[in-house]
């Protein structure tokens, strides 16, 4: 059987460390980025984030404010998505496009419309497929 450590004892490469509120920020100016890439609407934008469509339109023009736990793991996972996508697709532009073209691995939806479920968990499902796709973990 297998028998899982307790955090503190596992080797330092394999502890995650806290987002930073600066890591953060960054993370959200290359969300912006990547919500124009894909061509999403603000509404879009701040569904993915989890925020009220006014405060996603603040901090877009004038920089993020304090970015939550929450907030920190779905630009994450967002840029981990970005990331898979750029080692499936050679071109970048086919890579955007995926996120809005129907995939049988979601019953025919698009990655978009399953990560607009709106829960952390529909965008962590859209990276755990491409993870997949491209061999990663």
């Amino acid at each position: 059987m297998l028998a899982l450590q307790p955090v503190d004892t596992l080797p330092e490469a394999f502890r995650a460390e806290p987002v930073t509120q600066p890591e953060a920020a960054a993370m959200f100016r290359a969300a912006v980025n990547l919500f124009g890439k894909w061509n999403l609407t603000d509404e879009q934008a701040a569904i993915l984030l989890d925020m009220p469509l006014r405060s996603y339109r603040r901090w877009k023009a004038e920089g993020p404010g304090r970015v939550s736990r929450d907030g920190a793991a779905r630009l994450s996972n967002l840029m981990g998505i970005h990331k898979a996508l750029r080692i499936v697709f050679s071109e970048g532009a086919r890579g955007y496009a995926w996120i809005k073209a129907d995939n049988a691995a979601f019953a025919g939806a698009s990655a978009l419309e399953v990560m607009l479920g709106g829960e952390l968990t529909d965008i962590m499902r859209v990276r755990r497929y491409l993870d997949a796709v491209r061999g990663g973990w």
